[in-house]
């Protein structure tokens, strides 16, 4: 049985708002287009550290388009609380390690799993070192990603390094739609392909 980890979500703002604290979040993102959204429904409720890390992104020239709009996006947006971009290190050739054996697994398949363990388990130990209070990814918001599969692996990501995992589900209640309108108020370059060199094939190939 599914959950509905939107309603899980909100369980959690509702309890933090009624607190009256201002917890410490670390916010995985990908890319400005999927931040945009989740930082403007997040922002009430946290201090947020913006964490690129994205070894996956191929080529070294996307993945630096992909800061820079994330880091133009952080700056204009605006903010109740404090927000700031860490950018993780590009360690591609780790990922195409990781990947070994998986290259023609299609898109949504155990190679995607194995990305989204690793950059994750990153995402924990750095919530850790910060001495954040939660955790979480953008990713949920994209109709193509498995948020029970997300979820589950931040979940367990986060009781090994002991930092709590904000479950989430932000394409829900028109998440996604959102993130699109926002895309274009901000004029955010959004890419056409997930980020690796097997999701860039899988696009060409469609072309």
């Amino acid at each position: 049985m599914k959950v509905n980890y939107q309603i899980e979500m909100e369980r959690e703002l509702a309890r933090i708002e009624a607190s009256g604290r201002r917890p410490r979040l670390l916010l995985h993102a990908c890319c400005a287009p999927c931040g945009s959204y989740v930082l403007e429904a997040l922002n009430r409720c946290f201090d947020i550290d913006v964490y690129y890390y994205n070894p996956n992104i191929a080529p070294r020239a996307e993945f630096d388009r992909r800061v820079a709009e994330l880091e133009r996006l952080a700056a204009q947006l605006p903010h109740e609380g404090a927000l700031r971009v860490i950018v993780g290190d590009y360690d591609n050739a780790a990922f195409m390690a990781l990947c070994r054996g998986h290259e023609d697994d299609p898109e949504g398949g155990a190679r995607c799993a194995l990305c989204f363990r690793m950059r994750l388990e990153a995402a924990a130990k750095m919530a850790a070192r910060l001495g954040s209070d939660y955790f979480t990814t953008s990713l949920t918001i994209s109709p193509l990603k498995d948020a029970q599969l997300l979820n589950a692996i931040g979940a367990e990501q986060g009781r090994r390094a002991g930092i709590s995992w904000l479950y989430s589900d932000f394409k829900k209640k028109n998440g996604y739609k959102r993130s699109c309108e926002l895309s274009r108020e901000y004029g955010l370059y959004r890419q056409d392909y997930c980020g690796c060199v097997f999701s860039k094939r899988e696009r060409d190939a469609r072309q």
